[in-house]
């Protein structure tokens, strides 16, 4: 049975929590699959607590899990303006060959026909403003992008203060295809070995690729939900993972989402076609699911926690229901749980 949907008009307000600072996880746990995972009914909000490790006990022969691939770039650009000044840009997508989205500080220093360089070890950018949008973000043109492995960093989320002793700690262990800014977060807690132990039970695995922006996990500032504007990213999915999805659903076996990354590629590909089921393709997803929206595709969720007034916030409601989101995580908060990117993990169904 679907969950009934919030009535009413939607507010950011109307999503928002106290996290005590403590609990913003500023480390992973380690090994990977060690951290806690709530397990919450998405239709009478019943929670239990687990490890991420027992995750199998939950999972039945036929289910089909959808991974996001993508992998996190080194995106994070530390440079001086040719004419003098320090700048920082957050490379967001790649438009083109050479042709970026980013944002970047100090502003001031960054504007239209800004030139800069970035140096490292192993080579040199070069790069200019080509155009500022209304939101502030940067079109960039970068020469020398081939050395953006030898000068960029892996960006980690600004709530985490903490130097990260492995940047592959910020990958999924099935991270390949690279594009994304920011990490597929709910992917975090799976290993190697967990993810044999799951498909030794018969449960199928897949992988798609959305390109997470840095958008996604941006607080939305409109009061009015509805006149907040969604970043689009980039996805692509493969006829072989589209085939198993529609068989899955077809015939009756629950699609489980890994993360709210690959719900929103599930559901845009779905929105897409006339049988509401997705199809293979790729494209640019601006979907933005809120209480009230009807998923086709999936029918359980493993997610982290997320940021308060967030659109991701947002989609576990509609997943869910506000109101039983809430309460699991003023549970989780009572319970110590750990959020955000490094921290803990919760399975909705």
């Amino acid at each position: 049975m679907m969950p009934k949907a919030d009535s009413g008009i939607l507010r950011t307000s109307d999503f928002d929590y106290d996290l005590p600072e403590s609990l913003i996880a500023q480390t992973p746990v380690e090994p990977r699959d060690h951290s806690r995972l709530m397990s919450l009914s998405r239709t009478d909000g019943g929670i239990q607590h687990h490890r991420f490790y027992d995750l199998p006990k939950m999972l039945r022969s036929g289910d089909l899990m959808v991974f996001n691939d993508s992998r996190v770039m080194p995106a994070r650009l530390r440079g001086k303006r040719t004419t003098g000044g320090a700048i920082e840009l957050l490379l967001l997508s790649r438009l083109s060959p050479g042709i970026w989205r980013a944002i970047g500080r100090p502003g001031r220093l960054l504007r239209l026909g800004a030139a800069f360089e970035v140096t490292g070890e192993g080579g040199s950018m070069r790069g200019e403003v080509m155009e500022i949008e209304h939101e502030g973000e940067r079109i960039i043109r970068l020469d020398g992008e081939e050395h953006l492995h030898d000068v960029g960093e892996v960006p980690l989320p600004p709530y985490i203060t903490e130097t990260l002793a492995d940047s592959e700690r910020y990958q999924t262990v099935y991270a390949r295809e690279e594009g994304s800014a920011a990490a597929p977060t709910a992917g975090l807690h799976f290993t190697d070995e967990l993810l044999e132990r799951v498909r030794a039970m018969g449960v199928q695995t897949v992988f798609v690729t959305l390109h997470v922006g840095w958008g996604t996990f941006r607080p939305v500032k409109d009061d009015d939900v509805t006149d907040h504007t969604m970043h689009a990213e980039y996805w692509e999915l493969s006829s072989e993972a589209a085939d198993a999805i529609r068989c899955a659903r077809v015939e009756g076996r629950r699609v489980i989402s890994v993360g709210t990354t690959a719900v929103r590629l599930l559901e845009n590909a779905a929105s897409l076609s006339a049988d509401d089921l997705p199809h293979a393709g790729s494209g640019w997803a601006d979907i933005f699911i809120t209480p009230g929206y009807r998923f086709k595709v999936v029918d359980a969720l493993i997610t982290n926690f997320h940021l308060p007034r967030s659109t991701l916030l947002m989609l576990t409601s509609a997943f869910s229901s506000r109101d039983i989101m809430l309460r699991a995580y003023k549970e989780a908060v009572t319970q110590q749980y750990r959020f955000y990117s490094f921290g803990d993990a919760m399975f909705i169904h």
